[in-house]
Parts: C-alpha cells; sequence; structure tokens
C-alpha cells in the first residue's frame, strides 16, 4: 500500500441474510484526506463506517487502516478472524463519532471524553483531565467540562462526542451523518469544529447528507447507491460535474 494511503477496501461485501448490504465496494482515502460518502438513505454507507470500525464483521473483501488488515489476520493464502480482545486494540486508532452521540449519561463531559485514554490507553488520570480540558476548550466547551449530558444541548453533545473521539489519538475518525440528529440551528456549530478539525490534517470519512460541507470541506466524495459505490473522486468534480446520472439525479433531489 502507498504510505500515502491511509484506509483502502477492496471488493468489501456485506449481507444481512437474504439482502446484500454492501456489494464489493472499494475505496481509497489518503492521509489527512477528508473523504464525504454520499448517497440515500439504505444504500449502505453508515455499514461501510461501521465494517471500517469493526463493529460489523465483512462478509468478502478486506479493509486496511495503516497498511494492516482490520479483523483478520493472514497465514499464508488463509485469512483468520481476530479475537475480540485484538479488535479493541485496533480500533483504538479509529474514532468514531455517531449520529445519536452516545455519550455515557452518568459521566461530565469531561469523564466522557478521558473515559477511552485512560481505561484503553492506560494514561495517568491526572493527565488525561488536562488533555480532555484542551479537548474541550477546542470544541468550544471549555466551561461545560463537568456538565452532563443531560444538560447540554444535542450541538453540545456531538462536539463533546468529537472531543472525545480525538481525545484517542486517532489516525482516522469515521462521522455517521453527525448532523443527522440535530435541530437545524445546531448544526453549523458541529460542522465548524468538523472544518477545523479538516483543516489541522486529520484524515475523516463522513457520511452526510451536508452537501455544502462536502463541497467546501471535503477532497473527494462518494456517492453510494444499493450497497455500490456508483461514483468517486474529487469533490469539485462529483458536486459539480457529475458523471454518472444518478449522482446528478441525487445532488439535485438534495439541493431543491
Amino acid at each position: 500500500m502507498s504510505k500515502n494511503i491511509l484506509v483502502k477496501a477492496i471488493d468489501v461485501t456485506k449481507n444481512y441474510g437474504q439482502f446484500c448490504a454492501l456489494d464489493k465496494v472499494s475505496l481509497e482515502v489518503a492521509r489527512g484526506e477528508v473523504c464525504c460518502i454520499i448517497g440515500p438513505s439504505g444504500s449502505g454507507k453508515s455499514t461501510f463506517l461501521r465494517c471500517i470500525n469493526l463493529l460489523e464483521r465483512m462478509d468478502g473483501g478486506g479493509i486496511w487502516v495503516n497498511d494492516e488488515l482490520v479483523g483478520y489476520r493472514r497465514e499464508g493464502n488463509n485469512l483468520y478472524q481476530i479475537s475480540d480482545a485484538q479488535i479493541s486494540y485496533q480500533r483504538r486508532r479509529i474514532g468514531m463519532v455517531f449520529q445519536r452521540f452516545n455519550l455515557f449519561p452518568h459521566m461530565t463531559a469531561l469523564e466522557n471524553v478521558i473515559e477511552g485514554p485512560v481505561h484503553v490507553l492506560g494514561e495517568p488520570v491526572k493527565e488525561a483531565q488536562e488533555r480532555g480540558k484542551a479537548m474541550l476548550e477546542r470544541v468550544g466547551l471549555a466551561d461545560k467540562a463537568n456538565h452532563y449530558p443531560s444538560e447540554l444541548s444535542g450541538g453540545q453533545q456531538q462536539r463533546v462526542a468529537i472531543a472525545r473521539a480525538m481525545g484517542m489519538r486517532p489516525d482516522l475518525i469515521l462521522f455517521d451523518e453527525p448532523t443527522s440528529a440535530l435541530d437545524p440551528e445546531l448544526v453549523s456549530e458541529v460542522l465548524d469544529v468538523m472544518k477545523d478539525l479538516a483543516a489541522s490534517g486529520m484524515t475523516m470519512i463522513v457520511v452526510t447528507h451536508e452537501l455544502g460541507f462536502a463541497r467546501n470541506v471535503a477532497n473527494t466524495v462518494a456517492f453510494m447507491e444499493a450497497g455500490k459505490i456508483v461514483e468517486t473522486g474529487l469533490a469539485s468534480e462529483v458536486l459539480s460535474d457529475p458523471k454518472s446520472a444518478r449522482t446528478a439525479e441525487f445532488i439535485k433531489a438534495v439541493h431543491s
């Protein structure tokens, strides 16, 4: 794998019974790049993210992150599933921001942010707290460190979730429709944090319906439908001059 490629997916397949959720999906994402995945609901976008992060086991193909095959070990020509402990180890360097925040309700914002560094990375609590406060300051929530999720708006909760993902020092952060559960007036505060993160050089794969964000921030865009990547390329080209009629139809429908 080229040293510039951080994520490489080849022919990834995922089935749920008779339903094919992913049908030989292939994609490359370079280090420091923002890739936005767009497409209609049910097209396999979130499933693909979950396969990268090992929340779903793929049925075929392979995904490499940092030159490491995720979810499997290779012996000769054979692949073997790795253990849950090994999966947890691989997952440490892949952050994930979910649609519904997924914060621990009984923990403060700061406690949510330091949970992973302390209990997964083994950082001393004091050191993790200092870094956690810095992460919260970076997302504009320095004054909310001791607030519980129920005391925060949806946008603030999502920013805590981004700080939590950053706290693990990941090589890659996956965003699964991070603004879709937010009231419209709260969307921009989350997108602004994501723009800042992108500007800092973080590699990001973002499933989103926010085409303005994709146009302004993404390096590349992939359009998915029915478990396949229909079109992929530079964001400016895919969003302004798509080669696929189906991509053009989708973009027009979202903008109309």
